[in-house]
């Protein structure tokens, strides 16, 4: 009875784990209210930038633009006849919304096989590195949240056309005035949740 008490316990401790660590924060307008409850976010992003020199507000805005934080993210699916649904418009998945050909790059590179588009931990340090191959090969920096994210959507090799292209520089613009926006936040809470410790009983 009690070595299936303890089981018991264990199946409800990894459940409550993986939901935590998968469910969509329920305010993902604000950086605080999102670390408050995803606490070990906070920690990935913090060490994010500290690796990859990647601020944690630009981390967040690329992402709340990407996938609003919905692990299962997917493009939506083309139609036929408007209709039918049919293939997606590319293999983006996730909270990063990484295609799989950057994203294998990205394994490869770290040596990190088992990084999976699913978990957060592995998403941030994948926009880290993406940032700081940003920064040595289009030389932007990594505090600019506006031509970063430009980089991030269309590519490195396609960055140089963003000028034709107003979609991209409207997103753009909504993820930088988003990277203000989470940066103002964090300034108010970053010592709380430097102090928070995360325990499981």
């Amino acid at each position: 009875m009690i070595r299936f008490i303890r089981k018991y316990f264990a199946y409800c401790l990894v459940l409550s784990t993986l939901y935590s660590c998968t469910s969509i924060p329920l305010n993902t307008n604000n950086s605080c209210d999102i670390f408050s409850e995803k606490y070990l976010w906070y920690k990935h992003a913090k060490k994010t930038e500290k690796k990859w020199g990647a601020p944690i507000h630009i981390q967040l805005a690329i992402i709340k633009k990407e996938s609003d934080f919905d692990w299962l993210a997917k493009p939506e699916r083309t139609k036929i006849f408007k209709v039918i649904p049919y293939k997606r418009k590319s293999s983006s998945f996730g909270y990063s919304q990484a295609i799989k050909g950057t994203w294998n790059q990205y394994k490869k590179e770290n040596n990190k096989p088992l990084a999976t588009r699913l978990r957060f931990k592995d998403s941030v340090d994948f926009i880290g590195w993406y940032m700081s191959k940003t920064n040595k090969i289009l030389k932007i920096s990594k505090t600019d949240a506006y031509r970063q994210y430009i980089a991030y959507h269309e590519g490195w090799g396609n960055y140089s056309n963003y000028k034709n292209n107003k979609k991209v520089i409207i997103l753009a613009k909504q993820v930088k005035d988003q990277a203000t926006q989470y940066r103002k936040q964090l300034n108010k809470c970053k010592k709380k949740l430097s102090r928070k410790r995360y325990i499981i009983f």
